[in-house]
């Protein structure tokens, strides 16, 4: 079982100068605290990183914080589909295997646990297709037409997607190829195949860090568990 983190953005709508995934929250570099979570998970044999061709960071990151079971590949593309195509690719000429297990995640989603990790490895181990974690929707959903209401969507069956997205190597692999650039996320290539990967909840706190007022609430949430953790208030 792999991990594949995408990481290649510039993260031009975090407001920042520098890449978003090495900005830090709470004390560290948000990369490593969403690669202590896969870290730490023990069936997970190993991870790789993909980062822009011209990225000199984070190779020196992982070394600094002891993350010896991921390896830097300097192949990402435009789009991060490009990114994860290039990463597959990469962790089968290192060995991997056609129908192993990748777990594909977003290096932003940082406040991803070991147990979220876990609990999906668990829900889709036995799967024939793979899966996901997801949210499923608890808001109002509008369709729009310039910025005004065009109809109330029902929330019923709605679910936002989040990762990791869990499949077997050879067929993402493939899923993507076919797929193209256009894909936002694992899952949607695979149902342009025909699949119809399994949802498994997730929680809020997954959420992905994209805009500057979202490092403030990571930063929050972080600060929570670690008090949490050491029973301090």
């Amino acid at each position: 079982m792999y991990a594949l983190i995408p990481c290649a953005g510039s993260g031009a709508r975090a407001g920042s100068t520098q890449p978003k995934q090495y900005r830090d929250i709470a004390g560290l570099p948000m990369v490593i605290h969403t690669l202590r979570a896969f870290h730490a998970v023990a069936r997970i044999k190993q991870g790789l990183v993909v980062v822009a061709p011209d990225d000199i960071v984070m190779t020196d990151l992982l070394q600094k914080h002891g993350l010896d079971n991921f390896q830097v590949a300097g192949v990402g593309g435009a789009q991060r589909s490009d990114s994860v195509l290039a990463g597959l690719n990469a962790l089968m000429v290192h060995g991997a295997k056609s129908e192993d297990w990748v777990l594909v995640h977003d290096a932003a989603r940082c406040l991803i646990t070991q147990q979220q990790i876990d609990g999906l490895i668990d829900a889709v181990t036995s799967d024939p297709v793979g899966g996901l974690l997801a949210q499923p929707l608890a808001d109002t959903l509008k369709s729009a037409d310039h910025n005004r209401v065009v109809s109330t969507v029902t929330r019923v069956d709605k679910w936002l997607a989040q990762t990791p997205q869990m499949f077997r190597i050879g067929p993402l692999k493939l899923a993507i190829e076919q797929a193209g650039s256009s894909v936002t996320d694992e899952s949607s290539a695979m149902e342009s195949m025909g699949f119809h990967p399994l949802l498994v909840a997730s929680d809020s706190h997954n959420f992905k860090v994209t805009y500057p007022q979202d490092f403030a609430l990571a930063e929050a949430i972080f600060h929570m568990r670690n008090n949490h953790l050491h029973g301090t208030r």
